[in-house]
């Protein structure tokens, strides 16, 4: 096959590809990631770049208009190398670093933390560091090397039921002990009396430490703990490289299943988010990947089966059935973790194809389990995941949000990240605009946290009515509020304010969008309290957890209907609750133990069966709802 360069403006980098290779291929071997929402099919037009020199294969378009195409601006997606080929890559169109919620809580409070769960549950991590003293074998005291070691183990361990050694500490074994002269360190992966030896070495008082890892559909957070005194040494987090295969779940399992090398492509893209969030943190710490002695991972169903390559395919085929709900733990040799080879990595249960680990990781931290107040546990994304229950029982489902609240599916929509406008203020007598940008910088587009916002602000300007329709008589008032060809938009920002050479806009079908994506999370909230018989104000705490809902303001998500109308104070943000689960669960063995208890106790509700979600979804396409009894506080509901 033919190669052919391809040089990327206004970077100025060259790389080599093969002829027929896509643009958005070709900017991903550069280390430059585009968006893609739809996975590459050429659908959400996120992926623009001009073409300024050399001939391509143009196969789709997509939503591009005319004027865009005759100033060479293509569908990197859609765009395959002939030639050599110039290309210039703007802004808008780069996938960024993102405000990445490492697991601090922003707003609000949550009264038990890790340390305060620890005491709960007990300090006992899943992996530790102990030195061990041989004597030498002689004539006389002439037992192998594995039973002298494995009878001193058991002096030191009475409690082990079983210890066991892989074959290739085995192999290693003669040599380390003899050049320690019998002086040795080993490290142990220990659950409920079952110890595996995972590295054997020269006697040290070095700490053994451990991975808690957050593994979601837009952002990867690592911890790095001591797993002698339980402290979280150091923390760090980044977009997670599989969004270049799409935004949402079902696209990436969509490109696993493409052909053989897909899943493995999509499973190594994880691998890299992780190993270099955790060489980075290693790097400021002064220390190895033989310093890390286990991990444990949460994340979504379909993330937690990329991790482990297994082949997603059914996940999204009903009857929607996962492979596997509570993983077995698994040496890092065998997913590629830049960890000890032996060292176990211990993946959360999950309940279903749609409520995953990091649902059960947050459940675990809420403690709501344990308590007699009913709890409402929400974490909303491209879907909305939502726990209802206490101590008693558990309910859970998921409902389907679409791509809005990561920025998919919206004019200028995108993920959190420096540009992105995460405030919006409009005074309703001039219509006059007040914004705030993640990173202070010229806003290039609007994104979840802004968006609600924003829809809260229009309605209340008078600006939308609460079918979402623009009321395009106040043009009078504003020239931002204008008539197009296409549709009717409101100017967030004009073009000589904005980081891109356009006007930053939100159209009426973003707003239809956007109440689509709150009335499903509502519903979904609704038809779970209709499954056990509840009313709203029945619930004592609502807990809203992940990187959109920390930013959230409760006040217009009310508004809007994307949230019960309950008094604020019942109102709690827990922050990244699935990074918090995962460090709970690899300090204390107890703590893992229930959680896989927790992924068998809570109960999962399809709510694909019946007309209740649908029913309560068609009710919810209006702000803040049809049956306005439901917003009492809510002020200005009559038209």
């Amino acid at each position: 096959m033919a190669q052919y360069q391809v040089t990327i403006m206004p970077d100025r980098q060259i790389i080599e590809v093969e002829q027929g290779t896509s643009l958005l291929k070709a900017a991903s071997k550069a280390g430059i990631y585009l968006k893609s929402s739809c996975g590459g099919e050429g659908t959400c037009g996120a992926c623009k770049l001009t073409v300024l020199a050399g001939q391509v294969q143009i196969m789709g378009t997509g939503n591009l208009k005319p004027e865009q195409i005759a100033r060479g601006v293509r569908l990197a997606c859609q765009t395959f190398v002939q030639e050599d080929v110039t290309i210039e890559i703007p802004p808008e169109s780069r996938l960024k670093e993102h405000q990445v919620l490492l697991g601090d809580v922003k707003k609000g409070l949550v009264q038990e933390t890790t340390n305060d769960l620890l005491a709960t549950y007990g300090f006992q991590p899943l992996a530790r560091k102990i030195r061990v003293q041989l004597s030498a074998p002689t004539l006389t005291d002439n037992a192998s090397d594995w039973s002298r070691l494995l009878v001193e183990l058991k002096r030191i361990l009475p409690q082990a039921k079983k210890i066991e050694i892989p074959l290739s500490i085995l192999r290693q074994l003669p040599e380390v002990l003899r050049q320690a002269d019998w002086n040795i360190s080993i490290t142990l992966s220990e659950l409920e009396g079952y110890c595996i030896i995972t590295h054997v070495e020269s006697g040290n008082d070095q700490p053994a430490y451990g991975l808690a890892i957050d593994i979601g559909t837009t952002t990867v957070v690592v911890y790095l703990v001591n797993l002698k005194t339980g402290e979280i040494e150091d923390k760090q987090g980044t977009y997670n490289k599989q969004a270049k295969f799409g935004d949402d779940v079902i696209s990436r399992i969509v490109h696993a299943v493409e052909n053989d090398e897909s899943l493995a492509e999509i499973h190594t893209a994880v691998m890299d988010t992780i190993n270099e969030l955790m060489d980075s943190l290693l790097e400021r710490k002064g220390l190895s990947q033989t310093n890390l002695s286990a991990a444990v991972i949460a994340g979504n169903t379909t993330m937690t089966q990329l991790f482990l390559q297994i082949n997603p395919r059914y996940l999204r085929l009903e009857p929607y059935i996962p492979t596997v709900s509570i993983t077995p733990s698994v040496p890092a040799k065998e997913i590629g973790l830049h960890i000890l080879p032996e060292a176990l990595v211990h993946s959360y249960p999950s309940v279903a194809s749609y409520v995953g680990g990091d649902i059960v990781s947050g459940t675990l931290v809420t403690n709501m389990a344990h308590k007699e107040d009913i709890s409402l546990f929400i974490d909303i994304g491209t879907n909305g995941e939502i726990v209802l229950g206490n101590q008693d029982w558990l309910v859970s489902c998921a409902c389907s949000a679409g791509p809005c609240f990561e920025g998919g599916g919206i004019s200028f929509g995108m993920r959190a990240m420096p540009g992105a406008i995460e405030r919006v203020n409009i005074d309703p007598l001039t219509l006059d605009v007040n914004l705030s940008v993640i990173g202070r910088i010229a806003p290039v587009g609007i994104c979840g946290s802004g968006l609600v916002d924003c829809l809260s602000k229009l309605r209340e300007a008078g600006i939308i009515d609460r079918a979402g329709n623009f009321q395009i008589e106040h043009t009078s008032k504003s020239r931002r509020l204008r008539q197009t060809s296409d549709d009717k938009e409101f100017v967030l920002a004009w073009s000589h304010q904005s980081g891109g050479d356009k006007d930053v806009v939100i159209t009426e079908n973003d707003v239809k969008n956007l109440i689509r994506a709150k009335g499903a999370i509502y519903a979904g909230i609704r038809s779970l309290l209709q499954m056990v018989s509840l009313e709203i104000g029945m619930i004592d705490k609502v807990i809203i957890a992940g990187g959109f809902g920390n930013y959230l303001n409760v006040r217009d998500s009310i508004q809007i209907g994307l949230l019960p109308d309950l008094p604020l104070e019942k109102f709690e943000f827990i922050g990244n609750s699935s990074v918090k689960g995962a460090c709970l669960a690899l300090l204390s063995q107890k703590a893992w133990h229930e959680a896989a208890e927790l992924g068998q106790k809570i109960t999962y509700v399809e709510l694909s069966i019946g007309n209740t979600f649908m029913d309560e979804f068609v009710s919810a396409l209006f702000l803040p709802h049809t049956d306005l009894t439901l917003f009492p506080t809510v002020e200005g509901q009559e038209e």
